[in-house]
């Protein structure tokens, strides 16, 4: 077991997911018309949008993945950022130092990289650089601060090994399970927390399928709205502006969040959610529960073909090894 002044629990926060497209017209609506974000254009091959002061919270870079290809962890202090280099590094993991470049676009002043699950390079950095510039958004405000700006959430069909990773570098812990049953395959999601917030990881895997249905590197990414009406309103922009809604407004059984789920120009889905519960460090015991919704959540235009095609995608996924990272996934850690 670790000692306390080794741990670097409660010292990281998501501040930044770094997103590959080429529909930068449709992100633009999409974050800033739809979801309710502020925008920048940095340049004809990046786009920013922020959620507060800090200059950037997602990075819209021009290329063909349509997907996620970094997260960015915020570290409050410089021993708990060398505390994970050296982890990292003494795990025989490669770890590289940003470009001024790439620092300069995050809106940090310097960065490591290392490699992450599921091929999403992690990393890591301690000083956001804020704006002066006034926020311009259809939203009232965000959520950030001490529990980070959200969460991400990526399908695996090697969940203990992605488990022991973020256990590994970040100290993750264990916040609770869900198991749920969808058109007859049963799933089991690891919710993970790195501080306060409930999770800013989460890890679903089909139970006892080496199985991966999902396209997209992740499933879907989180941010939290102020207000309900903030929620509600953005939910309306979703519908009146034609983009997909994947799930309708539900809320969830285990932080009790209140939110939908519409589906980005890149294909996967964005979670708009409201007041989720906060984890008392000194009370929470992590338990399974059944179903993820306590109501709400229904697939909104899903038929038949859909889910075909979903299985077809997990059917390949068999013959596509998941990218795992085992020197820093302890072995996988078993479920409790």
């Amino acid at each position: 077991m670790k000692s306390m002044n080794t741990n670097v629990f409660g010292a990281v926060h998501l501040g930044y997911v770094v997103i590959e497209s080429r529909r930068f017209a449709d992100w633009r609506r999409f974050g800033t018309d739809a979801v309710g974000m502020h925008h920048d254009d940095i340049s004809p091959d990046v786009m920013r949008f922020r959620l507060d002061d800090q200059e950037c919270r997602f990075l819209i870079r021009r290329g063909p993945a349509e997907d996620v290809t970094a997260l960015g962890w915020h570290i409050d202090d410089h021993a708990s950022f060398e505390r994970i280099e050296a982890r990292t590094r003494a795990h025989g993991v490669p770890v590289v130092r940003g470009s001024d470049e790439e620092a300069a676009l995050r809106g940090v002043e310097r960065l490591l990289r290392f490699p992450g699950p599921k091929g999403i390079a992690q990393e890591i950095y301690t000083t956001p650089l804020t704006s002066a510039e006034p926020l311009k958004m259809l939203s009232s405000g965000w959520v950030t601060g001490d529990s980070g700006m959200g969460h991400v959430a990526i399908t695996s069909a090697r969940p203990a090994l992605t488990r022991g990773y973020f256990t590994t570098v970040f100290d993750a812990r264990l916040t609770d399970y869900i198991d749920e049953t969808i058109s007859g395959v049963k799933l089991r999601i690891r919710f993970l927390r790195v501080n306060e917030r409930h999770h800013s990881i989460a890890v679903a895997a089909v139970r006892g399928l080496p199985i991966d249905p999902v396209r997209t590197r992740v499933q879907h990414l989180n941010i939290q709205a102020a207000g309900l009406d903030d929620l509600a309103r953005s939910y309306d922009r979703v519908h009146e502006l034609g983009f997909d809604m994947a799930l309708s407004v539900g809320q969830h059984t285990n932080d009790k969040e209140l939110s939908y789920y519409a589906r980005t120009p890149s294909g996967f889905e964005w979670e708009v959610g409201w007041n989720p519960v906060v984890v008392d460090e000194s009370t929470w015991e992590p338990t399974t529960h059944q179903g993820i919704s306590v109501w709400g959540h229904k697939p909104v235009g899903r038929t038949i073909v859909d889910l075909l095609d979903q299985f077809r995608l997990g059917a390949r996924s068999l013959a596509r090894p998941e990218i795992t990272v085992p020197a820093l996934s302890g072995g996988g850690i078993p479920d409790d």
